[in-house]
């Protein structure tokens, strides 16, 4: 799925759109994304300016944003929003650096048409940089609700 496509399924967008392909996707059961890491991105300027990392929370954010569209991808959730509530066992292992190529792996573990909870694991050249388990909401999205008429 490129990017086209990710926007079309997730609501996210510049420049807090953290995912830039979508390489497998199993409705329902797994995704595979791909975030491409350069000194261009908006918080590099920022955060630790003189050893550019990718601030960790946008790492989670990255895997949450995959799940997302793993979670949208489910015919009976299009209508729906993603909302992120909690993580567990979430472990970083390194930093993230200008260059670094993100893969990150999404798999469901429960799925209800309310809520659920993945696993994710996010990988640069094959070694495992944070990973962990993420819980979320479905709920109605207001942007596709089909209008009442009075």
């Amino acid at each position: 799925m490129d990017i086209t496509g990710i926007m079309a399924t997730s609501q996210h967008r510049y420049p807090f759109l953290l995912i830039d392909r979508i390489l497998e996707l199993e409705p329902g059961v797994r995704s595979v994304g791909v975030k491409n890491v350069t000194m261009n991105e908006p918080y590099m300027r920022g955060y630790t300016p003189e050893h550019p990392t990718v601030p960790p929370v946008l790492l989670v954010e990255h895997a949450a944003q995959i799940g997302c569209v793993l979670l949208l991808s489910v015919p009976a959730n299009a209508d729906k929003l993603g909302m992120f509530t909690g993580m567990q066992e979430v472990v970083f292992h390194r930093a993230v650096v200008p260059g670094d190529q993100i893969v990150t792996e999404v798999v469901i573990e429960r799925l209800s048409s309310r809520a659920g909870k993945v696993r994710f694991a996010s990988r640069v050249d094959g070694e495992v940089v944070v990973d962990g388990h993420f819980m979320f909401l479905l709920a109605p999205d207001p942007a596709k609700a089909v209008p009442v008429e009075a």
